[in-house]
């Protein structure tokens, strides 16, 4: 078994999350204005995402997310030491990250925090609401979590996987920045929140975001088990009273909804008109 080196997967995702940070929050800071306000900020999330997904995907898969992270370790893609170092790795670098573009935002003529991209479900007349912001991190999270376990497959095409995760969470951040700035990831709303003006309540709102992500993983988690190979046995969440019972319920209507469709495609098939022609009166 090759060795696990926890130090460069704790750099590696120290590094990796401060990147992330730069790319994604830094554009809605700092370049907002040359870029547009969801699209181009979309893309510096997606882009920061796929580069670091190269770069330091072979030292620590490149989570820069606990939510991944909790995912990953959910499924048994990991240990508990590589998620643990990996998650301190992600606080710092995503603290780290905050802290070098409020430095450089503080520059400008009249700098004021305001938000400063931290996640709301509320402010003023922005953002759609507590409830909304519940299902979007919910499933949303869910989505990159499922994307990156299906990267981690042997089925899975080598060398598209950072392409794909980028492009995911471009997409995640196009649809749901109207609703609350987009999290997907606690660590990229603590880190902005810290920094944030007090008025914006946006350390009041934090909980919001970390919760309900790490409830999106394990649903990501869950959502793979419903499409892939890999058993529920096979990962932790077996150990989750009542889950086996409700896979096995899946399972079994699911069966059940699959035999009647193929019975009434078996009726339909038997109503169509023969193609056969009888001997000897095939066309030349």
């Amino acid at each position: 078994m090759e060795h696990q080196d926890n130090a460069r997967i704790f750099a590696a995702e120290t590094v990796g999350t401060a990147v992330l940070m730069l790319g994604g929050p830094g554009t809605a800071i700092l370049a907002s204005a040359a870029v547009g306000n969801t699209v181009g900020i979309a893309l510096g999330f997606g882009l920061s995402l796929l580069i670091m997904a190269y770069v330091i995907g072979p030292i620590s898969g490149c989570h820069i997310n606990p939510a991944v992270t909790l995912g990953l370790f959910l499924a048994k893609k990991i240990n508990g030491a590589h998620a643990v170092f990996a998650v301190i790795g992600q606080v710092i670098g995503g603290i780290a990250g905050a802290t070098i573009v409020f430095g450089i935002a503080s520059g400008q003529k009249d700098f004021h925090r305001g938000q400063f991209a931290a996640n709301l479900w509320t402010y003023g007349d922005k953002y759609f609401g507590l409830g909304a912001t519940i299902v979007v991190e919910v499933v949303f999270t869910a989505l990159l979590v499922m994307v990156v376990l299906f990267t981690s497959t042997r089925t899975f095409t080598p060398g598209m996987g950072g392409l794909v995760a980028g492009l995911t969470l471009t997409l995640i951040h196009i649809v749901t920045i109207p609703v609350d700035n987009t999290s997907v990831n606690p660590v990229r709303s603590l880190s902005f929140a810290l920094f944030a003006d007090q008025d914006t309540h946006a350390l009041e709102q934090l909980w919001a975001f970390i919760l309900f992500p790490l409830i999106g993983a394990v649903v990501g988690v869950f959502l793979f088990l419903m499409l892939d190979e890999t058993r529920l046995e096979d990962t932790l969440l077996v150990e989750v009273p009542g889950l086996e019972e409700l896979r096995d319920r899946i399972e079994i209507g699911g069966g059940e909804i699959v035999e009647t469709f193929e019975d009434v495609l078996d009726v339909d098939d038997d109503d169509q008109p023969s193609t056969e022609f009888p001997t000897g009166n095939a066309p030349d």
